[in-house]
């Protein structure tokens, strides 16, 4: 990753900044001039009507020129505009200018006002932004205005112009000043955005990093949280996925080591008796045995196989679950029923049976026959001859039951009993000895509770015994009758 991302988050940012600012100055421009021009304007405006009145008041007197040249020479410096005067033909009478003061001739007296302004001006109030005709080399705002005489009649115009460039000098310090104000704070902006753009794209690149090392087989790369923000809760659910992804990469590692072991020992038994016997090692008379163990060994095979395919379909979700309620009591009967010749073999004493009761459960049963089966074929594997096996069915509280099986026998050490649940567990002295085990029963077991919603855990104190209890949602209220 090559800071694409803070590169585009950033810029952009700082587009929008420069952008935002570029309208603002826009905006302030045409609004200041805007509002200057219509005060401009009015200025103007006011003036003209003043100079009017003072030149209709004055007329007939014998210093009028003198009296009006005077007046419109301290107003035109107050508001610093040039103020003359026309007769009707648009010909100067009086001017502001000071050339008009030393010889009566100035850039308004050289010719006469344009015929369309002059029109104007007499009917009502002329306005404009320009050169009035020519006479001004630069932009000017310019107000004409009629002149009266003591009878109302238009006897000339008045104007005042102004040169715009005042006014645009006022707008650009106007825009000088408000860059050099805004300068501090956007470059205080820029730095904190390029600080907050860093650290909401810095996990994002140290997680791409990290990808690209996972799909290399590297797991050892974590992304540091330094918050409770989305970015960084974003950051802690990578993490535990990295942590899941190396757990699960390690088990799918024990998982092919287990069962390549496995698979192998079988094999290797059975292609051993069967070469011997196909190559006359193994005499005649013990044919019939050997075959009995690549029997066995082809059954265990056969088993481990099950085993996979069942742990496969239940956790990939391909099994369905048909909740319905089930008796129990009934399957634990059937299921120890089915075991008599092995535990009649081991004189092995079943107690607590008697005493289960029916009770009505909403699992799946053939899942939960499993579930027993496996539970009861581990007991009778594992108990010593004249051992026992201990059963016992009961309501925790009204909304759980809780399954017990005891048996008798080495049990679990401490150290190994947090493991019992795993794939392929065995215990170094209580399972490696028995050649008939996956160690994928407890697994299955556990998977299967867990689909139910129940939990299951074990208990043993070795050198006595071994528990696993089952804690269960109950479904219906229990109905009491014996098991047998």
């Amino acid at each position: 990753m090559k800071n694409k991302l803070f590169k585009k988050f950033y810029l952009s940012t700082v587009a929008s900044v420069i952008i935002s600012l570029s309208l603002i100055m826009i905006l302030l421009d045409f609004s200041v001039s805007n509002y200057l021009s219509k005060e401009k304007k009015q200025l103007l405006a006011d003036n003209c009507k003043t100079v009017s009145a003072v030149v209709t008041n004055s007329i007939g007197q014998a210093d009028f020129s003198m009296l009006v040249s005077n007046v419109v020479t301290v107003m035109s410096r107050a508001i610093d505009a040039e103020i003359f005067m026309t007769d009707t033909a648009g010909r100067v009478f009086i001017c502001s200018c000071n050339e008009w003061k030393t010889d009566h001739v100035c850039v308004h007296s050289q010719t006469t006002i344009p015929e369309g302004i002059l029109n104007t001006s007499m009917s009502g109030e002329y306005f404009e932004l320009g050169n009035l005709g020519g006479r001004y080399k630069d932009a000017f705002y310019t107000v004409g205005m009629p002149l009266y005489d003591n009878n109302s009649n238009v006897i000339g115009t008045i104007f005042a112009s102004s040169p715009a460039s005042l006014l645009h000098d006022l707008l650009g310090n106007l825009v000088k000043m408000f860059i050099i104000c805004a300068l501090v704070p956007v470059v205080l902006l820029f730095i904190t955005v390029y600080a907050i753009s860093y650290t909401l794209t810095r996990p994002l690149q140290l997680m791409s990093e990290a990808s690209r090392s996972m799909s290399k087989g590297d797991f050892s790369k974590r992304i540091p949280v330094n918050g409770d923000d989305e970015i960084n809760e974003l950051a802690a659910a990578f993490n535990q996925m990295t942590n899941s992804l190396v757990q699960l990469e390690g088990m799918r590692r024990s998982f092919i080591a287990n069962v390549s072991h496995e698979l192998k020992t079988p094999m290797t038994t059975i292609e051993g008796f069967v070469d011997g016997i196909i190559d006359g090692t193994i005499e005649p008379e013990k044919r019939k045995y050997y075959l009995t163990i690549v029997s066995e060994e082809t059954k265990r095979l056969s088993r481990l196989v099950q085993s996979m395919l069942s742990l496969t379909k239940l956790e990939s979700g391909e099994m369905q679950i048909k909740l319905e309620p089930a008796d129990f009591a009934k399957i634990i009967c059937t299921t120890v029923i089915a075991q008599e010749q092995r535990i009649e073999k081991k004189n092995l004493e079943i107690e607590g049976l008697d005493n289960i009761e029916e009770t009505i459960v909403n699992i799946d049963s053939d899942l939960f026959h499993q579930v027993i089966y496996n539970l009861v074929d581990n007991a009778v594997k594992f108990t010593d001859e004249n051992g026992y096996i201990r059963f016992s069915l009961e309501k925790v509280d009204n909304n759980n039951i809780s399954f017990k099986i005891r048996n008798s026998g080495e049990g679990i050490l401490p150290k190994d009993l947090p493991f019992v649940f795993d794939r392929f567990y065995k215990a170094d002295k209580a399972r490696s000895a028995v050649k008939d085990s996956t160690g994928l029963g407890l697994y299955i077991v556990k998977t299967i509770v867990d689909i139910h919603n129940g939990k299951i855990t074990a208990r043993s104190l070795y050198g006595e015994y071994t528990e696993f209890e089952i804690i269960l949602p109950v479904a219906n209220p229990t109905d009491i009758t014996s098991c047998v």
